[in-house]
């Protein structure tokens, strides 16, 4: 049995359909930990200051994070070590993650112990909101979660050699066991320590992100030294990483420095805003990781290979089929989402202090943050064939005015819901909030997703213009759209039928209302879309007939904390 665990997880993984639904699977068992540990965070606190200020001590390691731990990227490291061993320069290799490992090290370590001091001036940046003892929490719980982005960057730069081995559900067992770790703090710790033992929890998390690469590493004698020498003897090769990485460590960045300015926003919005926000926010993640992550990252490596190879045409032809896959999915995700959003929100969320405000007020942000849910997706295709094509300056570029679009959208919602006093009324009655306080959290996700539709289309006629006109998704964009418009008014009206077979006052007859209307609506676009005749239907069909497991690619590693 226990050989039989060891060859599954050394299995090799090829094919775009096959490695997107393999990585979908992991993804799904990470995403639905992730949705646990929500639960009992909502369940224990509510949409409360406490969780304000847990949520808010992430924002500056967040940002510490994607600066610094990126250098340490998958996707640029890979690269470099495959190289080397198809060489047969293991030496080299070894020394070169010597070198990676010790100048991430110095960096990090000098990084995190400036920042701990200037952390009580950083956290009126991060809450301009809080005051008092709030402030003085928030200063506490961050400077605890400094740690985890050295151990994540640790992890991850581990996670570069074990996948150049194409130990792929090695790698994957990762954000398991980190999810797993919160959960456990959320459990066993907060009891005994409060606040300080839910973040302590996330570091036992990342301390499990790091633990489960190390004896892979220790095995092909992998295992870096720290050696400020070794930076001296191979500084030219670290200097083509912090080239590489750059571009993608900026767009990172300015990404995390929106959402900072975003929750900074929300500190004044009154208790618990953040938290929603935040809720919000995970909830449009999980299909955004399913389905965007997933073909995106799937089809990185042929990406590379064929526009390496010259092979302009395929290279397109790739990128339309995971484009019209990531439409074909997305946008029955997006419908449903916004159909199904109170009981979404109520099944995963609606227990123990989060109450019936929280869960409308958290319902309303997700159907906003599900308008953009398509566009999140096709960024995702978009800036991996960028980096695939080795055009790395046009994705951070849009990305950097699209994080800037978020924040003035935010202000400038803001000051309309100010200025004219229909337009905030107008707001709560399209999503069902009138009468609830901090109403003011949904100008958060609606700036966002205003955003990401200009970014989307903003990369889609630059990568025209670079490479050459994708292939027509058009007709699997309409055609997904209007069946899922369809299956979600078969949703929608199909919950009314259901409130009355189900005691919705209780989690099994919420979860059936939502699941047995989502599963109508469901079958409702598989039929519409199957005698239009679609072709990504079909093409599903004729994926899942295959092995999954004969897919080779490279895993996604984790972007925030």
């Amino acid at each position: 049995m226990v050989k039989g665990i060891l060859k599954i997880l050394h299995k090799d993984f090829n094919g775009l359909h096959e490695a997107a639904i393999l990585l979908g699977l992991s993804s799904v068992l990470s995403q639905l930990l992730a949705l646990i540990r929500d639960r009992l965070l909502a369940s224990s606190f509510g949409a409360s200051s406490q969780l304000d200020i847990y949520y808010s001590a992430f924002r500056i390691p967040d940002l510490v994070y994607v600066t610094i731990a990126s250098f340490v990227s998958i996707t640029v490291i890979v690269p470099f070590l495959i190289k080397k061993i198809e060489k047969d320069e293991l030496a080299e290799s070894k020394k070169f993650l010597s070198a990676v490992f010790s100048l991430f090290s110095l960096v990090m370590i000098v990084v995190v112990f400036a920042l701990y001091f200037l952390m009580p001036y950083l956290s009126h940046l991060v809450a301009p909101g809080f005051s008092g003892d709030a402030k003085m929490k928030l200063v506490d719980l961050s400077r605890i979660l400094l740690l985890s982005p050295f151990l994540l960057g640790l992890s991850n730069l581990f996670g570069g050699v074990t996948q150049t081995y194409k130990k792929f559900l090695l790698f994957s067992l990762s954000p398991i066991l980190y999810n797993i770790g919160i959960i456990s703090g959320i459990m066993f710790l907060y009891p005994i320590f409060g606040l300080t033992g839910l973040v302590w929890g996330v570091i036992l998390g990342a301390c499990l992100h790091l633990i489960i690469q190390l004896p892979f590493m220790i095995k092909i004698g992998f295992l870096p030294t720290l050696s400020f020498k070794v930076i001296k003897n191979n500084f030219k090769q670290l200097s083509e990483v912090v080239v590489i990485s750059l571009p993608r460590t900026l767009a990172l960045s300015v990404h995390q420095i929106s959402l900072l300015v975003l929750v900074a926003m929300a500190s004044y919005f009154g208790k618990g805003a953040i938290a929603v926000f935040n809720f919000s926010f995970n909830l449009q993640s999980v299909p955004l990781t399913i389905i965007g992550v997933s073909y995106s990252v799937a089809a990185f490596p042929t990406l590379s290979r064929l526009y390496s190879g010259g092979k302009i045409d395929k290279f397109l032809e790739q990128i339309s089929t995971a484009g019209r896959h990531i439409l074909f999915w997305s946008m029955p995700a997006m419908v449903m989402f916004i159909v199904l959003r109170a009981q979404v929100v109520r099944v995963i969320l609606g227990s123990g202090h989060f109450d019936w405000s929280a869960t409308r007020l958290t319902a309303a942000c997700l159907a906003l943050f599900a308008i953009s849910v398509f566009a999140q997706c096709l960024i995702l295709l978009f800036v991996r064939a960028y980096y695939a094509g080795g055009k790395t300056a046009k994705p951070l570029v849009v990305n950097g005015i699209s994080s800037l679009l978020v924040i003035a959208m935010a202000f400038v919602f803001q000051k309309i819901f100010i200025s004219f006093p229909v337009a905030q009324p107008f707001l709560e009655k399209i999503f069902r909030v009138e009468g609830l306080a901090g109403t003011e959290v949904l100008l958060l996700p609606l700036a966002f997703s205003v955003a990401m539709i200009f970014n989307v289309f903003a990369l889609w006629f630059l990568f025209v213009r670079d490479f050459g006109r994708v292939g027509f998704m058009g007709r699997t964009f309409f055609q997904s759209l209007v069946a899922s418009i369809i299956g979600g008014v078969v949703s929608y009206f199909s919950l009314t039928v259901f409130a009355g077979m189900f005691n919705i006052n209780t989690f099994w007859g919420v979860f059936a209302q939502g699941f047995f209307a989502g599963l109508i609506g469901l079958f409702m676009i598989s039929i519409i879309l199957w005698f239009s005749k679609n072709n990504e239907i079909r093409e599903l069909g004729s994926s899942l007939t295959k092995k999954i497991w004969k897919a080779e690619t490279i895993m996604p590693e984790q972007e925030e904390l």
